[in-house]
């Protein structure tokens, strides 16, 4: 298997995980009354998990190349954390199928706006036809899972 392949299966593998994490952090939420406080939760169990596999692994944890890095690349976690906070507060009241499906869409307008301008360093691929229909079926999928 090569090395799009595997990355591929591990997306697969990660969008169910995603799947599943929408409801456990729900049913934190409920116990705790608030998505916010299953969401703060969710990071530290994560944040515990990345730092066993850091200290297990060759990665460099305080590399002076991050020194270099812009601030906005210091935000990924306040996206994350958004986005378990909302998933915690909206699985249990629209379904985890629509959730995901309406954050995949949004994933994918995102993506072809960050990739048809270059932003955040990547290469410019211009936007086109079938991208913007690929979200719109995807929106329509939304739809048509939320009303099925």
């Amino acid at each position: 298997m090569n090395a799009a392949s595997i990355t591929l299966v591990l997306a697969l593998v990660a969008g169910v995980l995603m799947a599943v994490q929408a409801p456990t952090n729900a049913l934190l939420g409920k116990a705790s009354g608030s998505p916010v406080v299953a969401a703060f939760i969710s990071f530290v169990v994560g944040t515990v998990a990345l730092g066993v596999f850091v200290a297990g692994t060759s990665g460099r944890l305080f590399s002076p190349e991050l020194k270099a890095v812009p601030w906005y690349a210091w935000l990924g976690g306040f996206y994350g954390a958004f986005f378990v906070a909302i998933a915690a507060f909206g699985a249990p009241k629209i379904g985890v199928g629509p959730l995901l499906t309406a954050a995949i869409a949004g994933q994918l307008l995102g993506a072809i706006l960050l990739d048809h301008y270059g932003l955040l360093g990547l290469t410019r691929q211009p936007v086109s036809m079938e991208k913007v229909g690929g979200v719109v079926l995807v929106l329509i999928g939304a739809w048509l899972v939320r009303r099925g």
